[in-house]
């Protein structure tokens, strides 16, 4: 993925997943970064962030989405995550 706005390097968790950008009269596909990290000093918050990858984008400009979970909805997410994981084993 050329420039870039993430750091990407051997701890990164996903390095390349496809994703799908939505939004009014558009929708883009992409392959894109994603991530999970937490500050090393006085951790307070969980990080997810992804960035699609702006070579495969018409619509949308580079950026990088950063949602900042407290350690409980850091919880509820993986939960949701391994439940529907096992549903799509299961299928």
């Amino acid at each position: 993925m050329a420039d870039r706005l993430m750091t990407v390097n051997a701890y990164t968790t996903l390095d390349l997943v496809d994703a799908k950008a939505e939004g009014h009269g558009f929708t883009e596909e992409a392959f894109a970064t994603l991530n999970v990290t937490s500050p090393r000093k006085q951790p307070d918050h969980v990080s997810l962030q992804l960035e699609l990858d702006p070579t495969e984008l018409d619509t949308l400009s580079p950026h990088a989405d950063t949602v900042r979970l407290s350690p409980d909805d850091a919880r509820k997410l993986a939960a949701a995550l391994e439940k529907h994981a096992e549903t799509v084993e299961q299928a």
